[in-house]
């Protein structure tokens, strides 16, 4: 076994898992005991009754990047194939088992023998398609690549590069405005405290802002858009050296911008209205971020991570003013009730927390001590 490597695929691997389990027990309500079953009884997963083409292709491809990224995460630490492969699936098929025994207990979702089945076989598609790709050199070729482009410790930090498009899926009130879940923060806080007589103190602070009452300003939304593209290429420069590494990342940052916000517009309102997101403003604020973003390459490390967190921080605090929209309420609701209730987890978190977890792992990385070059 070779020397065990720290790999971007396990933070991604236990992402998903997670994302999984959120959307699996989606929307966590009336939770009860099955009536007229015992314990014994629960743990037999039942047959489906019916399942469209869409419930059969999203439950086969549902689990095959979390078996894709667990073998890759297994490989890479230096598991051998004939070890990583198995183990990815059977983790991948534990979770699905337990996922669909817990949906025993939430009315709202149907448990079935059929998806627990369907959910193993895309696991194991995905746990043979990471064989595949290092029998075939590619994950030795990412290596290489990934020592050329970046630090040693760069794990984390890629992790949250692969996961901030996926999070541009969820609706936002303002283009590449992640981190938009305060105000229902605070409604969910609210609701929870209803009753409780020890938070009658606390009310003020759950009071929707008087800001909160009126919309962005102009300049505020094109803030918004140009920090949401300065804030990934600044956490891709906290492990990229210096040069002209730097510009690239930030020209492929802002595609994936325009790719992630458009294929969002298009699941939201359709094929046809794809390129509606781009209105007067986005332009200009998008060509503010990427001038920015390019005047920021030349800086070290330090001075970076410091300069994420204030973008960061300063984009979620304009972000939270921002008023609610009858137009973004009606296609969050689509998400959560219509199909898209099984990608609503991953999305909807990655839109929330992205920031956050940004600003944690900046912080966690001024708060080591200085090494040479930074």
């Amino acid at each position: 076994m070779t020397a065990r490597h720290r790999s971007s695929a396990t933070w991604l691997a236990l992402a998903y898992a997670l994302l999984v389990l959120y959307a699996s027990l989606y929307p966590f309500e009336g939770w009860r005991w099955p009536p007229g079953r015992t314990a014994l009884e629960t743990l037999q997963l039942p047959e489906a009754i019916y399942q469209d083409g869409f419930d059969r292709w999203s439950n086969g491809l549902g689990y095959l990047p979390l078996a894709l990224l667990s073998a890759l995460a297994l490989l890479r630490s230096g598991w051998r194939a004939r070890w990583a492969v198995p183990a990815a699936v059977l983790l991948s098929a534990a979770l699905s088992y337990g996922c669909e025994w817990l949906q025993t207990f939430v009315p709202a979702r149907v448990p079935t023998r059929g998806d627990f089945e369907l959910n193993t076989a895309g696991a194991a598609v995905g746990a043979l398609l990471a064989w595949g790709l290092q029998a075939a050199g590619l994950v030795d070729a990412w290596n290489r690549l990934r020592a050329r482009w970046f630090t040693g410790d760069a794990a984390y930090a890629l992790a949250l590069l692969a996961l901030w498009p996926l999070g541009l899926l969820f609706p936002s009130p303002v283009p590449l405005g992640l981190g938009h879940g305060i105000e229902r923060a605070r409604l969910w806080l609210d609701d929870a405290l209803q009753g409780v007589s020890w938070a009658g103190a606390l009310r003020p602070l759950l009071e929707a802002p008087p800001s909160a009452l009126t919309p962005l300003s102009p300049l505020a939304e094109l803030t918004v858009t140009a920090l949401g593209l300065l804030a990934p290429c600044l956490v891709a420069y906290a492990v990229t050296p210096r040069g002209w590494r730097r510009l690239g990342l930030a020209l492929g940052a802002l595609a994936l911008a325009l790719a992630g916000m458009t294929l969002s517009t298009a699941l939201n309102f359709g094929p046809h209205n794809a390129m509606a997101w781009i209105g007067p403003r986005t332009v200009p604020a998008l060509a503010v971020g990427l001038v920015l973003a390019l005047a920021c390459a030349p800086l070290p490390a330090r001075l970076v991570c410091g300069l994420g967190l204030m973008v960061l921080a300063a984009s979620v605090a304009t972000l939270s003013q921002a008023p609610a929209d009858p137009y973004l309420a009606q296609s969050l609701q689509a998400w959560e009730q219509g199909r898209f209730v099984r990608f609503h987890g991953l999305a909807q978190w990655l839109g929330w927390l992205w920031p956050w977890l940004a600003m944690a792992w900046l912080l966690a990385r001024l708060a080591r001590p200085s090494r040479r070059g930074e």
